[in-house]
């Protein structure tokens, strides 16, 4: 059996199903990237290259659909000149390229995955009115669902990471649709039993307490510029208190820059208050044994999104056990409980936020539970030994012909 997978980047969501495919199924698994060319753990990992895409006299709404077809005709050619590559299915990330070029290669069933769809009003765009869209952004979100509309009419079923990002599909494609998120590796995301309190920079003597913020980069859309408004106060309450920020210091999402002007967006939240930093300590980006490590010492770790794409480091702090406090989102409800595996506050409602956070700062004993309670919810649904088995029964019922989505239950991602 072949599986060819289709992605920009390697090894992303698809690389752990691939290695495990070859490993406990001897599959024969390819995968085409911008990467490579490689053999990594069995998977034989295949470059193409773009060699154009959207320009300044591109229209804006229609300059991520061109670039969608520079990638996609890119890939069809880089496979038509590999006669060898025969695939029995694909599964491709709807979003950074198509796979529907592929169908004039290959007489297989395809699978995409679907992440993120796009919506001009009540989404991620608006939900900040301090940073409103501009006319032209609403308009263009419009068009960039155009190669994922092409790919969800044209796949024989496809997927999405949680129910919250399926649901924002079109009602009558999402029966083609489930919801598999992309697994949590448990040997590397869980709590990890330390001897003391210390994580390098980080010293934290005795009766001092430890608060975390993860985020790829520091944006609006995760929220920072409100946590390190809540960071400022409870660091004034509370004298005892180190702050770790993890992150790059660069906007991933979203048009902050705009807003802004010059600096940072990092650069640009520091300048409108006095922040100790010799208490809030940026450590950059870290590796995932070490930033387990952090997590694991964390007496609260703070999550902040807007309604888009949920953050795996909110996963991976569920997974190593840190008491949560998160922004009262969709995409957030759908992994905290108040109460039993986390606690919510509204995303703009600082108040909030710090009475709930001081609270748990002040005993954090008693909100361990809500840790452990949020460790035990990703081992049993969330981690790559549950997820990846979902993932293979689709491939699986999608290869012996059986198409769309199987029935969801209550218990599934």
């Amino acid at each position: 059996m072949h599986v060819l997978f289709v992605h920009k980047n390697f090894p992303a969501q698809f690389g752990h199903v691939a290695t495990r495919l070859v490993r406990q199924r001897g599959y024969r698994c390819s995968f085409i990237s911008e990467k490579g060319p490689a053999v990594v753990q069995g998977v034989e990992v295949i470059p193409y290259k773009v060699t154009g895409g959207a320009t300044h006299s591109t229209h804006f709404c229609s300059r991520t659909f061109e670039n969608t077809v520079w990638h996609s005709a890119a890939l069809y050619e880089t496979l038509k000149a590999r006669p060898d590559i025969r695939p029995d299915l694909v599964v491709g990330h709807a979003g950074f390229s198509s796979t529907v070029f592929l169908r004039e290669l290959y007489d297989c069933p395809f699978i995409n995955y679907f992440e993120y769809y796009y919506r001009s009003h009540g989404s991620d765009l608006d939900f900040r009115p301090e940073f409103p869209p501009a006319e032209w952004q609403r308009l263009r979100s419009w068009m960039r669902n155009a190669s994922l509309l092409v790919d969800l009419e044209s796949c024989e079923a496809g997927y999405s990471p949680t129910r919250w990002q399926r649901d924002l599909l079109p009602a009558e494609f999402r029966s083609k649709v489930e919801a598999i998120f992309d697994g949590i590796d448990t040997a590397v995301w869980n709590r990890v039993p330390q001897p003391g309190r210390s994580f390098g920079p980080v010293q934290i003597p005795p009766g001092c307490r430890l608060l975390t913020y993860v985020s790829r980069g520091f944006e609006s859309m995760r929220g920072f510029d409100i946590f390190m408004r809540v960071a400022k106060r409870l660091c004034d309450q509370h004298p005892n208190l180190v702050v770790a920020v993890v992150g790059e210091d660069r906007i991933c999402y979203g048009g902050d820059a705009e807003h802004i002007g010059g600096p940072s967006f990092r650069q640009w939240v520091l300048s409108q208050d006095q922040y100790d930093l010799s208490r809030i300590l940026f450590l950059g980006r870290l590796d995932p044994p070490d930033l387990a490590r952090l997590l694991s010492l964390s007496d609260l770790h703070i999550y902040l999104t807007v309604p888009f794409v949920l953050s795996w480091s909110l996963m991976n702090a569920l997974a190593c056990g840190a008491t949560i406090l998160a922004s009262d989102t969709p995409p957030v409800r759908e992994m905290i409980t108040p109460g039993q595996t986390g606690l919510l506050a509204g995303f703009f409602d600082v108040d909030q936020f710090v009475t709930q956070a001081s609270a748990v700062l002040q005993r954090p004993e008693e909100y361990r539970h809500l840790g452990e309670n949020g460790r035990r919810l990703i081992h049993e649904r969330y981690s790559l030994d549950v997820c990846l088995p979902q993932m293979e029964r689709l491939y699986e019922r999608v290869m012996a012909g059986q198409s769309g989505a199987a029935p969801q239950s209550q218990n599934s991602t």
